[in-house]
């Protein structure tokens, strides 16, 4: 194992444990999702990325909600396989879903989309834009894919006590725009 690697494993599991225990407090969903509502008034984003909640991720099915009444297209990300940038399938709170790979419902069928907001779900955060997730590179690839075709924001989706001043990186690591936490929006770039 490298050191970066190494760095990385320690980092995940200080972030998973910071985030199971904020997991345990009630309402961080609904108010990250007022925060998002907010911030997103004046932002003209037409398919938005959200995903299914797993294990103690913070929950961002309030948000797609509400994004869903405004009528903004939304869709959810779909593993494909190993190694490949994740897919976007439409998604609509009565859709017909099944399990995906890692336990993660995604829908039966539906268009493919590719969205100008994408939420992401973390393990840490830092102050520069720093994501650490699973360590599979699925939403580094997709960042990357999707903004070598159009313009697309990532904003994380977390508890603000996932936040951590400094997470190792690498070079294949796509920085996110910002932050949405139930304290709130940061904006990174």
């Amino acid at each position: 194992m490298t050191k970066l690697a190494e760095q990385k494993q320690l980092a995940r599991k200080a972030g998973f444990a910071r985030r199971k225990l904020a997991h345990q407090a009630n309402g961080a969903g609904i108010a990250a999702a007022a925060h998002l509502m907010q911030w997103g008034k004046s932002r003209p984003f037409s398919i938005v990325a959200g995903y299914m909640p797993i294990r103690t991720e913070i929950d961002v099915l309030h948000a797609m909600r509400i994004l869903h009444l405004r009528g903004v297209s939304l869709c959810v990300p779909v593993i494909i396989g190993p190694g490949q940038p994740l897919k976007f399938r439409q998604w609509t709170p009565d859709c017909p879903m099944e399990t995906g790979p890692f336990g993660a419902s995604v829908p039966v069928s539906g268009d493919w989309l590719l969205p100008d907001l994408v939420l992401c779900p973390l393990v840490a955060f830092d102050d520069h834009g720093h994501r650490l997730g699973y360590g599979g590179g699925f939403y580094d690839r997709s960042l990357a894919e999707i903004r070598g075709q159009k313009p697309v924001t990532a904003l994380g989706y977390a508890y603000a006590a996932q936040h951590t001043a400094s997470l190792p990186n690498e070079p294949t690591d796509q920085p996110l725009d910002g932050m949405v936490t139930e304290n709130g929006v940061q904006i990174f770039r």
